[in-house]
């Protein structure tokens, strides 16, 4: 049985929209014969998961390099899987930095269109170019054929380029929030996804509420934690005025926020929570990533609103914990007042991030899916007839 669409999501964030979306489809078409390289709201969304890759996810150059063979071995074992099932469809979901050899991989061993194949390249949330090493759109180009984007600014940066890209609409904005303001609630604290980077964050956070402590003794601070790795990580370190909790069951309203750059923070500017933003890594990844970027920040509600609506405490700040815990007494002291400003930020960020097409992610996967199925009957029906002469 032929594969339709085959879907490589490494991070848990990317897992996840991809299974709301894969959910959809068989919701349309239960037929659709759907595989992934993913974790496991892609096998619970209905997709027959080949590797679980979510294990695997790492974080700047260093954690990079120490996975470096895993992942060589997994991307020769995913073209040969290609190779073997030719599916309709790749849909690479973020994680460039697998992803985007894994394209350049097919493209030479001429297994996708137009290089040779007839497996096409669906890139969903672009490589972030604008923000360092922007002639890499070049080489998505290349390798890919429709690429969605999450942020309205983004097809821009590929104007120059011949590739299919559209603005499809943040998938935040279309699920529920797990984030809710409160401010009798506690400080929610977000280390990350992914473990090394929890690891790097968490003695941040965990002194900064210390610190805090001293202040407002009575100040209880959680974790919800994405996973169990991060799980038995958390629970050996002592955490003293700080509880954990499954981020899949998390319906706490939380009065402000202490939290790394990632997806989850997008989700707490969203929900209009008065927070900080910290942010920790190898010394040699944040002093290479530092010279590399092209933006001001590095939250995305900062960078999407050209200015530091959230207060970004990163690792050369003298003092760094005791910085955040300053920077959080202001939130502590006048919940209310220094909210104003965040309900305002959410409010424009749900602008920025809405899509107006009348086309979603969903119907462009459909319409690719179903016209590659017509191609490829036609195809079929021209080889096996043998017309008169």
């Amino acid at each position: 049985m032929g594969v339709d669409l085959l879907i490589v999501a490494g991070e848990h964030s990317g897992d996840n929209h991809a299974a709301s979306w894969v959910q959809a489809l068989k919701k349309r078409h239960p037929q659709l014969s759907i595989c992934a390289i993913g974790g496991p709201a892609l096998r619970q969304a209905g997709a027959h998961l080949l590797f679980d890759l979510t294990h695997w996810s790492a974080v700047g150059l260093i954690e990079v390099i120490r996975r470096y063979p895993s992942f060589m071995r997994l991307l020769h074992w995913t073209v040969e899987w290609v190779r073997a099932y030719q599916p309709k469809i790749i849909c690479l979901v973020d994680f460039p930095g697998f992803n985007l050899k894994l394209a350049k991989r097919l493209c030479q061993e001429k297994l996708t269109y137009p290089h040779g194949g007839t497996t096409r390249i669906f890139g969903y949330i672009s490589p972030q170019i604008w923000a360092w090493n922007t002639r890499r759109r070049f080489k998505i180009e290349r390798y890919f054929n429709h690429l969605g984007t999450i942020f309205p600014f983004e097809p821009t940066c590929f104007a120059d380029t011949s590739l299919d890209v559209r603005f499809v609409g943040h998938p935040l904005l279309n699920q529920p929030n797990p984030f809710r303001y409160d401010p009798n609630g506690p400080l929610l604290l977000l280390p990350g996804s992914r473990l090394g980077a929890v690891k790097q964050i968490t003695p941040i956070l965990k002194a900064a509420v210390h610190e805090l402590r001293k202040h407002y003794p009575q100040l209880h601070a959680i974790i919800p934690y994405p996973n169990q790795a991060i799980q038995r990580y958390l629970s050996v370190q002592e955490l003293t005025g700080i509880d954990l909790c499954p981020l899949a069951t998390f319906n706490t309203g939380v009065c402000s926020a202490i939290m790394s750059s990632g997806t989850a923070s997008l989700q707490v500017a969203l929900a209009g929570i008065p927070g900080v933003i910290t942010y920790r890594a190898n010394p040699i990844t944040f002093f290479i990533g530092k010279r590399l970027a092209k933006v001001r920040y590095l939250s995305m509600a900062n960078i999407l609103l050209h200015k530091p609506l959230y207060p970004e405490v990163l690792q050369d700040t003298p003092n760094q914990a005791l910085t955040v815990a300053h920077q959080m007494e202001s939130f502590l002291s006048q919940t209310e007042q220094s909210r104003t400003s965040f309900l305002e930020g959410a409010d424009a960020l749900k602008q920025l991030l809405s899509s107006h097409s009348v086309q979603t992610l969903v119907d462009w996967l459909e319409s690719l899916l179903l016209t590659s199925t017509e191609a490829m009957a036609l195809d079929a029906e021209l080889k096996n007839s043998n017309p008169k002469a």
